[in-house]
């Protein structure tokens, strides 16, 4: 598995030198991957906002010693699973020698709950959701990072790092962890039948209806040698091949405008004193020390306080003497007050002196050439005919590469990880999408061009159809219900049947597949067939159901195709479309 990363290189090293910007930037694309994590491994309890916070703080806090910048993603990780292990401490000190029963998440409200509901989940993938329930603490940890491995989120690598084992000792837990999660599947199946087997209702008769890895095991030694249940588990889907594709639970906005709105509080009793120059304050208050805010949850032992997230809309994320603040300025307004903080990597305890803030490195100034297209776009109206298109210089076009050819019509087409076509010249060229989504579906990588020499723009959308548009009631041609859908990465636009792009030297094209099945068919066009593709009037009956889409603006701020670079190795695409 290979996943798209949420940051390049450049964002890193920017972060780690205070660059504000790409700070909020790392802390905006990973906190889904966070939360996602630390939801699933610690079921979803209440102190899931405090860990991604403290996690987010550490994060923010050490960037700037990060040695190895491209090795990001498996630190953040790394950095999670050590804060949810941390609270797990942390919680079973606290309730050593109590004689109360742990708070545990509602059933009602969990992390499994909330995936079911929050991703749509039925039958399979429902019962999937609900069977993580029953694993103990150490496989909801496995659990944890292996279903974002399966969704694309992680590699091997990232989650053996994670674990803090090598990728053959990972290999053997994961084994593990997904047939305990199997084993739970049948239980949760079992329960579900009506009517119950009466031999399995004999069982769980002392059952308090609270799953567990105890009754887990219980349960689940019935429903083996019974064969009434065990003949209800014949259709099982293996679990990758359900949670494969599955998009992350969003994180809910009710939990990150309270713990801002928390720390705000907290950070008008901390904060005294004039604003100092480059928007800090000298604080006095509550110390904090090893990163924690000494003032805990009660109930639970936690030592971590309701602290901010570091995401705002309208704001900027700053560094300075080990403390990270939350500054929300107005445009064209010098800083005046911070209004939030969240976490230090040094006790302060006492106003710190103001410092001179270093004069910022003018930016350089960037080529007009290639507009950026890294977000999701809306479908025009299906009626709505396409703006001109306008007519570029055409030569000669040539494709080669490592490629097989398409059935319809001979033309070249990359159908399997690491085929790839290169084209050279100039003229345009349209690239076809096939998305085999009843052969497999899984994580979707986005296809690459790498090495381009010389211009490539996207200058237009076509085929009848975007890929998401529905063929069927239910079904689009990126999947159905019963196989489950693709799911693009954040930012990724949604693709056409047809893409057209127009290039003016050379570039390759990279078939990147890992999970999902995808076929790329690339040909040279002319203007007019380009034209003729995108003006045909809608015609549902002959499949095509709108018009096409012009991107071209005629000159050099015309659209560049995302994941471009003038680097050859495509393993090092930025996740932007600036060359």
């Amino acid at each position: 598995m290979h996943a798209r990363p949420a940051y390049d290189v450049e964002t890193v090293l920017a972060a780690g030198k205070g660059d504000r910007d790409a700070i909020d930037e790392l802390v905006r694309g990973h906190l889904p991957l966070v939360y996602n994590i630390a939801g699933r491994a610690m079921n979803g309890h209440p102190d899931v906002d405090d860990v991604v916070q403290e996690t987010m703080a550490r994060v923010v806090a050490g960037v700037s010693g990060l040695r190895d910048p491209e090795s990001f993603r498996s630190w953040i990780v790394a950095i999670a699973m050590n804060q949810v292990r941390e609270w797990r401490q942390a919680r079973a000190a606290a309730l050593a020698g109590l004689d109360e029963v742990p708070d545990l998440a509602d059933a009602a409200s969990d992390f499994a709950a909330l995936t079911v509901t929050r991703l749509g989940l039925s039958g399979q993938r429902k019962e999937a959701a609900e069977a993580t329930r029953w694993l103990d603490a150490d496989d909801r940890d496995v659990l944890a990072l292996w279903w974002m491995e399966v969704a694309g989120e992680l590699t091997r690598a990232e989650l053996a790092a994670a674990l803090g084992t090598s990728q053959q000792h990972t290999a053997v837990r994961v084994q593990r962890t997904k047939g305990r999660l199997e084993t739970a599947r049948a239980v949760v199946r079992a329960l579900a039948a009506r009517p119950r087997c009466p031999d399995l209702a004999a069982t769980a008769a002392t059952w308090n209806g609270v799953p567990s890895d105890l009754w887990r095991k219980r349960l689940s030694r019935h429903v083996r040698d019974c064969r009434a249940c065990a003949g209800r588990l014949a259709d099982l889907v293996p679990a990758e091949r359900l949670l494969a594709g599955l998009g992350l639970v969003a994180v809910p906005a009710g939990i990150a405008a309270g713990l801002l709105a928390a720390a705000r509080t907290a950070a008008l009793h901390a904060i005294e004193g004039p604003a100092l120059q480059g928007g800090l304050h000298a604080l006095k208050g509550p110390a904090v020390k090893g990163g924690l805010l000494a003032k805990g949850k009660a109930a639970t032992g936690s030592a971590l306080a309701a602290k901010p997230i570091a995401v705002t809309a309208a704001g900027a994320t700053l560094i300075a003497a080990g403390v990270v603040v939350v500054q929300t300025l107005r445009p064209e307004t010098p800083p005046r007050r911070a209004t939030a903080v969240i976490a230090s990597s040094s006790p302060v305890s006492s106003p710190r002196p103001p410092r001179k803030t270093p004069a910022r490195t003018p930016a350089k100034t960037r080529s007009p050439y290639g507009r950026t297209v890294d977000a999701a776009d809306q479908a025009p109206p299906r009626n709505r005919p396409p703006a001109p298109l306008p007519r570029r210089p055409a030569g000669t076009v040539e494709i080669g590469g490592r490629h097989g050819y398409s059935r319809y019509g001979g033309a070249p087409s990359i159908t399997h990880r690491g085929d790839y076509v290169t084209i050279t010249g100039r003229g345009y060229v349209q690239v076809r999408w096939g998305i085999l989504y009843r052969n497999r579906v899984g994580p979707f990588l986005p296809a690459t061009w790498t090495g381009l020499k010389g211009k490539l723009f996207h200058v237009a959308s076509g085929g009848g159809r975007r890929m998401d548009d529905e063929q069927a009631p239910g079904v689009t041609w990126m999947g159905s219900p019963e196989t489950g859908f693709v799911r693009l990465p954040g930012g990724h636009q949604q693709m056409w049947q047809n893409e057209f792009y127009y290039l003016d030297g050379a570039v390759t094209l990279h078939n990147n597949e890992s999970g999902t099945d995808i076929d790329l068919t690339v040909a040279p066009r002319t203007w007019k067939e380009v034209w003729d593709d995108i003006s045909t009037r809608p015609d549902p009956a002959r499949g095509i159901l709108r018009y096409g889409l012009t991107r071209d603006t005629g000159d050099d701020r015309a659209p560049v195709p995302q994941y471009v670079t003038r680097a050859v190795d495509p393993a090092r695409v930025p996740q932007r479309s600036r060359v």
